[in-house]
């Protein structure tokens, strides 16, 4: 199928800018580029029901709004395949032969399911369709023979571990399944956009994201509360840009046309550092700043989402259509995967014959 890009993300609420920095700007430059043969990109609903399985109704509100943020970001149903991970029945029987291949010690000892065992607090009482989603995970990349996975830094471990598991399937079976490379974010910052509160990361859980589709009031609330550096008291002090929220979305979003319309008194993010590291300017200034940087960014994809609500079956319509399309192709690498397996019993003429001669020459 030649270079193939898959990224997805997890139903569980509206998405961030996090999100967009980290994944979802980058994706609409690849996709408009058009340097991949295929482009797949899909909403983890089976993933997010592992840890929100007494809450189905949460997963199955947000499919809609996470389609709306795609869209709104400018993702192209005709340039890209949308889909829902539930739909394509192939992932869950490819999930459950890639389970014979690996060890739970293995999956164990995989510092992204770690952490988040630890953030999700379940101890001892971990359901096993999470402790096992990295394998699903490897099944959803697998599944649609993808080269390329664009994601943030947490996500390398669950590359290496499907890597693993492509190369050992190819090895005991024959060679049907592609390894595939991580795409890490281009600006090192926007690999792990904090939180408006200075924590390592926005989440929806922590409640310290800027959602995109905010509006231009709740955002600026959002900015005027944001964690900027304790030891900046009165404007005269000199200020830290190191661990300075503002500082850093400023390094994750700001341009130098930014500052041309914005603060003119600056040419570009290195000046106002300068300057707010020997004192003088205040952090409000520099809020006032961020929000219209954010605002630029965001007023686009406010007004295409404004647009897309208007007509939600057709939104229903995109994701049926690629989920029909998604799994065509799923289905086809499981035909090879059986075939590799020897599990294609209906399809193996040469089995039945040989099984067929077998019983004649014993009678």
């Amino acid at each position: 199928m030649g270079k193939i890009i898959l990224t997805g993300d997890r139903p569980t609420g509206k998405l961030h800018l996090g999100h967009y920095v980290g994944s979802l700007r980058r994706r609409v430059q690849l996709q408009n580029e058009g340097d991949y043969d295929r482009m797949f990109v899909f909403m983890a609903d089976v993933q997010a029901l592992t840890d929100n399985a007494d809450n189905p109704e949460k997963i199955r509100q947000n499919i809609v709004e996470v389609a709306l943020d795609y869209l709104s970001v400018g993702l192209d149903p005709k340039k890209c395949t949308l889909y829902i991970q539930s739909r394509i029945p192939e992932l869950a029987e490819l999930t459950t032969y890639l389970m014979n291949i690996v060890t739970v010690s293995r999956v164990q000892r995989n510092p992204t399911v770690k952490t988040e065992i630890k953030m999700r607090n379940f101890d001892t009482n971990i359901p096993l369709g999470f402790f096992c989603y990295p394998v699903s995970q490897a099944a959803d990349i697998a599944a649609f023979k993808a080269t390329t996975v664009p994601a943030g830094e947490d996500q390398e471990p669950m590359l290496e571990l499907t890597r693993e598991l492509v190369n050992r399937f190819n090895q005991i079976y024959a060679p049907v399944l592609v390894e595939p490379q991580i795409m890490l974010p281009e600006n090192a910052t926007a690999r792990r956009l904090p939180g408006t509160d200075g924590k390592e990361k926005m989440s929806k859980s922590l409640g310290n994201c800027i959602y995109l589709s905010d509006d231009a009031d709740t955002v600026w609330k959002k900015v005027k509360g944001m964690y900027t550096d304790p030891t900046h008291l009165n404007v005269s002090d000199p200020g830290h840009v190191e661990g300075n929220a503002v500082f850093t979305y400023l390094d994750a979003f700001s341009t130098d046309q930014d500052f041309a319309d914005f603060w003119p008194e600056f040419k570009n993010l290195d000046e106002l550092k300068a300057a707010y590291t020997a004192g003088g300017i205040g952090d409000m200034k520099c809020k006032k700043l961020l929000n219209n940087v954010l605002n630029r960014i965001l007023d686009p994809i406010r007004e295409r989402r404004e647009e897309l609500e208007k007509d939600i079956p057709a939104i229903f319509d995109i994701l049926k259509k690629g989920s029909d399309d998604a799994r065509e192709v799923a289905a086809k690498t499981m035909d090879e995967v059986r075939r590799a397996m020897r599990i294609d019993y209906f399809e193996d003429a040469e089995l039945i014959r040989q099984q067929q001669e077998k019983f004649n020459s014993a009678k």
